[in-house]
């Protein structure tokens, strides 16, 4: 039973990867694009700097896959194993809460828990580390800020399950209305006071040194502080991140609606047919 329903999760997830992919093919890769293009563009201003100072030019970096191998087949690879592997998590936390979750039906539980993944899995790490477009955050910080993100996703996994824990064992008590107030109300405090402890990326020491303490860069500037490269643009920023969240409640989204038919067809059987011809009822004789 176990693996038909990680299957069903798997496919579920698949199928929602390949949404959120052309959502973010339609919204987000626009916004890439002119990420890209300040980046660009930042460089050869700084390049120029550099000469005007003497200073010898970086040496360019070498491009792997060219931009329409990234925006098309990359990013659509990615999404869907990336909501496959979703699929099969989303599938082992559905098949821990079967049966432990009162009378809630199959396909009930299964958006409650897509709708979980999405808040533990995704939103509430966006909250402290959002995602950024290219030419966001400076390269030598990718080990430290990949660490802190997925100690910021692990630490609301965990106080999410103990959030659920937490309100099954006050339900009798209190009732489940105000049961899952005070349950949420502590995961929020509990969240609350990580996202206070853990820094963020601007306070990283090559941020500070590069982008003026800040992720977004500043203005460039010359040796005479006159502006030469304007900073990065604000709403190509906003919209890159409002985007990446509606990629994300895509995905989590189509994976709950895929996964919860499918899972009450494999929990709840319908009734077989009476095979055709065969009377209603047994004949009574006298």
């Amino acid at each position: 039973m176990e693996k038909r329903i990680i299957w069903r999760g798997v496919l579920a997830g698949a199928i929602g990867g390949l949404l959120a992919f052309v959502f973010a093919r339609i919204f987000a890769e626009p916004q890439i694009q002119q990420a890209i293009a300040y980046e660009s563009g930042r460089d050869a201003a700084q390049e120029a700097l550099d000469k005007a100072a003497g200073a010898a030019p970086a040496a360019p970096g070498m491009e792997v896959f060219s931009r329409a191998v990234q925006a098309n087949v990359g990013i659509g690879v990615a999404l869907i194993f990336f909501g496959a592997s979703m699929g099969g998590l989303f599938a082992v936390a559905y098949a821990l809460y079967l049966g432990r979750s009162g009378r809630l039906r199959p396909r009930t539980l299964a958006l409650l828990v897509a709708g979980g993944g999405f808040l533990g899995m995704y939103f509430v790490p966006f909250l402290k580390y959002p995602a950024n477009p290219p030419a966001i955050g400076h390269e030598d910080t990718i080990g430290q800020r990949s660490s802190f993100y997925l100690l910021m996703v692990a630490a609301s996994v965990l106080f999410l399950v103990l959030t659920v824990w937490l309100g099954k064992r006050l339900q009798p008590r209190f009732g489940t209305w105000s049961a899952t107030l005070i349950a949420a109300g502590v995961f929020v405090v509990a969240t609350g006071v990580v996202m206070l402890v853990l820094p963020s990326f601007g306070e990283l020491a090559a941020n500070k040194q590069f982008h003026s303490a800040t992720e977004t860069p500043g203005p460039l500037t010359d040796a005479n502080g006159t502006i030469v490269f304007p900073g990065f643009p604000a709403d190509v920023l906003f919209s890159f991140r409002l985007y990446s969240v509606g990629a994300q409640l895509v995905l989590w989204t189509a994976m709950g609606l895929v996964f919860a038919p499918l899972a009450e067809r494999l929990l709840n059987p319908p009734a077989p047919r009476p095979a055709a011809g065969a009377p209603a009822s047994a004949a009574v004789s006298g």
